[in-house]
C-alpha cells in the first residue's frame, strides 16, 4: 500500500545570535506545517555559527543538556504545536567539558525520543572539531516515529559506508544528514555519497548544507539539500547553492519495500567475510 511522507529541509545562514537563529527555525517550521509537512530536519548546529572554523573555548557556551535543555524543550513545544517530527542538531554538554556533536529526535506529540551522536570527528584546517567535540557513543539508533522509522547521520559521518549500513540494518526508512559543508573536494562529493547510501541501503536520505560564507572564516558552505529516493534520484529540485530554502518534498515511503525487493543487498551481505573491515 503507498504511503506518501511530505518531508521538510531548512538550509539557513547565520543571523549573527543564538535566540534569531532560533527565533528563524521557528517561523520556518510553521510554515513548514502550512505546507503540510510531517517530518523535518534543520541542519547541523542549527542554533549557532559553524564556529569550527576556529579553536576557541567562548563556543563551549553554546552547549546544552539534551534532552533537559531549554531548546529541546522549546523543540518539544514546537513539534505538538506543529504536529510535526522534528530532527534538531545542537550542541550537547554532557557534563562540563564533555560535549558532543548531536541531533535529538522529538515525535509529532512532542515526545523526546532520543538521540544521536556524531561518530566521525574531523580534525583540518577550517573544521577543527575534535577541539569541540568527543566522538559518539551512542550506536546508530533509529527511532520510530509518526511518519516511520528515522535515522540520523551527521556531516562527516556521510564519508563512512559503514554507519549508513548500521542504520539500514537497524531499520531506518528514512535517514537526515544535517552538515555544514564547504566548497572544494567535498563539492563533487555532495551528490554522490549521500545518493550512494540511498541505494547502497534502500531507503530515502535527506541532507542539509548551510548557505554563505560566515564570520569565523572563508568557507563559503553551498547548501544544494535534497531529498533522494532509496534509488538514489532526487526528489523535485536540489536546493540553491547560494540562497536560504526551505525545501518541502513528498516521499513515497512504498520505494522503500520496492526497492529493497529488487536489490536484494541486504540478503547477500556476507558478514562473515568481512571480519577484517572491523580490525584496527
Amino acid at each position: 500500500m503507498s504511503r506518501t511522507v511530505r518531508g521538510a529541509l531548512l538550509q539557513a545562514s547565520w543571523t549573527g545570535d543564538k535566540d534569531t537563529m532560533i527565533e528563524k527555525h521557528v517561523k520556518y517550521a510553521h510554515e513548514a506545517a502550512r505546507q503540510g509537512a510531517e517530518v523535518m530536519c534543520f541542519q547541523e548546529l542549527f542554533y549557532g555559527p559553524y564556529f569550527c572554523q576556529v579553536q576557541d573555548t567562548k563556543y563551549y557556551g553554546y552547549t546544552e543538556a539534551i534532552p533537559d535543555g531549554p531548546t529541546t524543550r522549546l523543540m518539544q513545544d514546537l513539534a505538538k504545536e506543529t504536529g510535526m517530527v522534528l530532527v534538531v542538531p545542537m550542541y550537547e554538554q554532557e557534563q562540563t567539558g564533555v560535549y558532543y556533536n548531536t541531533a535529538a529526535v522529538i515525535d509529532a506529540d512532542g515526545r523526546y525520543l532520543g538521540k544521536y551522536r556524531k561518530t566521525h570527528i574531523p580534525q583540518v584546517a577550517g573544521f577543527w572539531e575534535k577541539f569541540y567535540f568527543r566522538p559518539g557513543n551512542l550506536g546508530y539508533p533509529v527511532f520510530e516515529t509518526a511518519v516511520g522509522t528515522i535515522g540520523v547521520y551527521i556531516c562527516y559521518d556521510r564519508h563512512f559506508p559503514e554507519g549508513a549500513r548500521a542504520l539500514g540494518l537497524n531499520g531506518a526508512e528514512i535517514v537526515f544528514i544535517p552538515s555544514a559543508t564547504s566548497r572544494g573536494l567535498s563539492q563533487h562529493l555532495w551528490r554522490i555519497e549521500q545518493t550512494s547510501h540511498a541505494i547502497a541501503n534502500g531507503y530515502f536520505v535527506g541532507t542539509i548544507n548551510r548557505v554563505g560564507i560566515e564570520p569565523l572564516g572563508d568557507n563559503d558552505f553551498y547548501g544544494q539539500s535534497y531529498f533522494c529516493t532509496p534509488r538514489g534520484e532526487f526528489v523535485g529540485d536540489v536546493g540553491d547553492p547560494q540562497q536560504e530554502e526551505l525545501m518541502v518534498r513528498d516521499l513515497d515511503m512504498s520505494q522503500v519495500e520496492e526497492v529493497r525487493q529488487v536489490w536484494q543487498f541486504y540478503r547477500d551481505r556476507r558478514p562473515d567475510a568481512y571480519e577484517n573491515l572491523v580490525s584496527p
